[in-house]
């Protein structure tokens, strides 16, 4: 006991500004890893290595030689297979640590503007989900769209309730598409987006929310979806669908937009929603 309490005493006395700082820094990267790896697709995967981490030791106490010797080896080349595996979810996690809050770049914005914007954009979504005609409107933020963009009809028009709703209208050139929205500008329409490769979305998922799921898994926009089907207004955010949202919750999104003193984490507002309105 003497023995324990001298070695703990030690320790504690090596403990100083630095050490409480280091264990810090580690504490909150590696709680922002598992708060990543948790909302991604690599969640599974995760698992799954931890499992097989957990296996050699396991296979040595069972002197199981043939199933350590495939681990361990297998172990040794994980980093580039770690690289070719987790890829896009690399590429998302570095994306997230170099986004900042949200802002409108290079914009006179002023709160009276926003809200006339958030008015048309609201108007314009109920009259399409009352119609229940399809619609999907992105917000491009800090991450660029303009390969999206230049793959629809460039529009640099201002946003109002008529030219969205006749943009959507069926069976014009534009409706089968998305509408890229930066600030206060429609930049494009009738644009293609990438597909989600989730493979573990619902299967009453549609097209149009599988494409708004993919453009936000791949940069830091914001979906608007209106389904045809049933008229329901969703929206999606960093890979993650709601669904069968509400006017005030629309009008909250936009706030969070478009409003400087309304701006929050729109993740840490929405992810604590009921369970029936997630994927």
């Amino acid at each position: 006991m003497y023995d324990i309490m001298h070695r703990m005493g030690l320790i504690m006395s090596n403990i100083g500004p630095n050490t409480i700082v280091d264990i810090g820094i580690v504490y909150y990267v590696l709680y922002r890893g598992y708060i990543l790896i948790r909302d991604m697709r690599a969640k599974q995967l995760v698992k799954g290595i931890v499992l097989l981490v957990a296996l050699i030791p396991i296979s040595q106490i069972f002197e199981l030689y043939m199933v350590e010797f495939i681990l361990s080896n297998t172990f040794q080349v994980g980093l580039i297979a770690l690289v070719i595996v987790f890829q896009p979810e690399i590429r998302k996690a570095l994306e997230y640590l170099g986004r900042t809050s949200f802002t409108l770049s290079n914009v006179e914005k002023t709160n009276e503007t926003s809200r006339k914007i958030i008015k048309e954009i609201i108007s314009a979504i109920t009259s399409l989900s009352r119609q229940k005609i399809g619609a999907l409107i992105i917000f491009e933020k800090q991450i660029g769209l303009n390969d999206i963009i230049e793959s629809g009809t460039v529009i640099n028009a201002n946003i109002s309730s008529g030219l969205l709703i006749n943009i959507f209208i069926p069976n014009t050139p534009l409706h089968d598409g998305a509408v890229i929205i930066k600030d206060y500008t429609i930049k494009a329409a009738g644009c293609f987006l990438p597909l989600t490769e989730n493979n573990l979305l619902s299967k009453d998922i549609g097209t149009r929310h599988r494409a708004a799921i993919g453009m936000t898994e791949r940069s830091d926009s914001i979906a608007l979806i209106v389904s045809e089907e049933t008229g329901y207004i969703s929206y999606a955010v960093e890979g993650r669908l709601y669904r069968n949202i509400q006017n005030e919750e629309i009008e909250s999104l936009l706030q969070s937009i478009y409003i400087e003193n309304e701006k929050v984490n729109i993740i840490d507002k929405w992810r604590n929603r009921n369970e029936d309105k997630k994927r």
